[in-house]
């Protein structure tokens, strides 16, 4: 009976991602993008269409709040004619920094807005009752950082029903830009957590974000320029782009669903697009940190190359949440199918992370947008790989195709997961996945399952096949997320 439920379980989540893709294969063919949905086979990485990769960036990748949050402030107080923030959520009491000279955000925008200009642009909250944050809460939070103070902030309620504005933009004099997944509020838990996530008594927060200069950031002002525009009626002046400021190529992609701006009437994709192009051309290592796994186009091409390796050394590793705040079977359930796919090979590892102080552990919250292909590409931003982000809700990454950025990074990021100076993991990617990822993954989850204490942060996360009463994922996707 159980093996029939199982089965059963399988074609409905299987047929309800055809039909899925199916409907956004419909979708994107009427507003002209069917390229992005399906890109060419022509060993590109970079994104086609509009905005191009620009020449002479300097990009760093800001990893935990700890270190991106006070960089963002001190980019703050070094303004000299304007602040443009685009974010899913503002929390005016929030601190970027955590030392006796903090400000609440609210006090650190108002003294800035005396000087330059400061432009918010938020999210109007959700239409309807049924989640967070609420148009009513937004309102609150628009009044509180304007009222007796300079600060201007606009809602955007152009939103495709049932979705959001999800980019978090902090834009400097056109000159500095930091894009990456961090949000500026404490709705949900507190961004700001260090590399070394002591457990803390409330939920950790493990998230990055990026710093961009030159060219590329004129990019970012743009799209921040023309939806303020929609939203405010106000035109901005044209950001010209930035002298040479590095030695990075860096492309700024972003999901605009359409018909939701005039801008932009077909919207844009280039996100969707970005990831599908570099999966594809994957050889020997796929690295992705993000908060949901639920999108079939993507996990189609990762089925692909665990059942068909492009070497013998690939290997594919996924960090996700432990506890993702919806669609948590949705995820689990295409992990299952990774898992099938792999068949035993040893070729892929999903994982999750833990708040850890000696033998005290604590909930930690994967929220980092970060996907790594070769060391030789690399996307840091704000969208998800689930309908959401790569179809309905506004979204913008950074892609920077620099191998030494991107092995950096990799090994920051792995640094800090497996607890392990960078230097000691500066050896063949596969041989760290083989011989420290997936041991240390799997004693950790052996030592919850018999009651022991954690000794390692890291912890295996294994999938669950979908449950007849536990479609909920799968099925809004078709609904909702088409």
């Amino acid at each position: 009976m159980a093996g029939s439920l199982e089965q059963i379980d399988r074609a409905a989540g299987l047929s309800i991602d055809a039909a899925v893709r199916a409907k956004h294969r419909r979708r994107l063919r009427r507003v002209g993008h069917r390229a992005q949905l399906e890109p060419p086979d022509d060993g590109c990485l970079w994104a086609a269409a509009e905005p191009p990769p620009r020449l002479g960036c300097k990009l760093e990748i800001l990893i935990d709040g700890a270190e991106a949050l006070p960089r963002i402030s001190q980019a703050l107080d070094g303004a000299r004619t304007e602040v443009n923030i685009a974010g899913w959520h503002i929390t005016p009491d929030f601190g970027l920094e955590r030392d006796e000279g903090a400000r609440r955000l609210r006090d650190h925008l108002a003294d800035l807005a005396e000087r330059v200009t400061v432009r918010v642009l938020l999210w109007a909250g959700a239409p309807l009752p049924v989640f967070s944050p609420r148009r009513s809460q937004m309102r609150q939070v628009r009044d509180e950082l304007t009222r007796g103070t300079k600060v201007r902030c606009a809602l955007d309620s152009h939103e495709r029903p049932m979705h959001c504005h999800h980019e978090k933009l902090v834009i400097v004099d056109g000159e500095i830009a930091f894009v990456g997944g961090i949000d500026l509020t404490s709705l949900g838990g507190d961004r700001f957590d260090s590399g070394d996530h002591p457990a803390r008594g409330r939920i950790g927060w493990h998230d990055a974000s990026s710093r961009l200069e030159g060219p590329a950031v004129a990019d970012v002002a743009d799209h921040f320029a023309s939806r303020w525009r929609e939203v405010t009626g106000e035109r901005l002046a044209s950001t010209w782009p930035p002298p040479p400021a590095g030695d990075h190529e860096v492309q700024v992609i972003r999901t605009v669903p359409e018909k939701i701006y005039d801008f932009l009437p077909q919207g844009d994709f280039r996100i969707l697009e970005s990831y599908q192009r570099a999966l594809r051309s994957a050889r020997s290592l796929v690295y992705l940190e993000n908060q949901f796994l639920w999108a079939p186009q993507v996990v189609e091409i990762l089925l692909d190359k665990l059942r068909n390796p492009p070497s013998d050394r690939f290997r594919l590793v996924i960090l996700l949440p432990a506890k993702p705040n919806n669609g948590a079977d949705d995820t689990r359930g295409q992990l299952a199918q990774l898992a099938e796919a792999d068949d035993g090979g040893g070729r892929f590892l999903a994982a999750t992370l833990s708040s850890r102080t000696g033998h005290l552990a604590g909930p930690l919250y994967v929220h980092a947008k970060i996907g790594i292909v070769d060391d030789r590409w690399l996307t840091v931003g704000s969208a998800n790989l689930n309908e959401h982000s790569l179809f309905n809700d506004s979204e913008m990454n950074v892609v920077c195709c620099d191998p030494a950025l991107a092995r950096e990074t990799r090994l920051r990021l792995w640094s800090e997961h497996l607890e392990r100076a960078a230097d000691d993991l500066a050896g063949d990617p596969t041989q760290i996945v083989d011989e420290l990822w997936k041991p240390i993954a799997r004693e950790q989850l052996e030592r919850r399952e018999c009651g022991e204490p954690a000794t390692h942060r890291l912890l295996e996360l294994r999938g669950v096949s979908r449950r007849s009463a536990a479609l909920l994922g799968p099925l809004q996707g078709f609904v909702v997320d088409g």
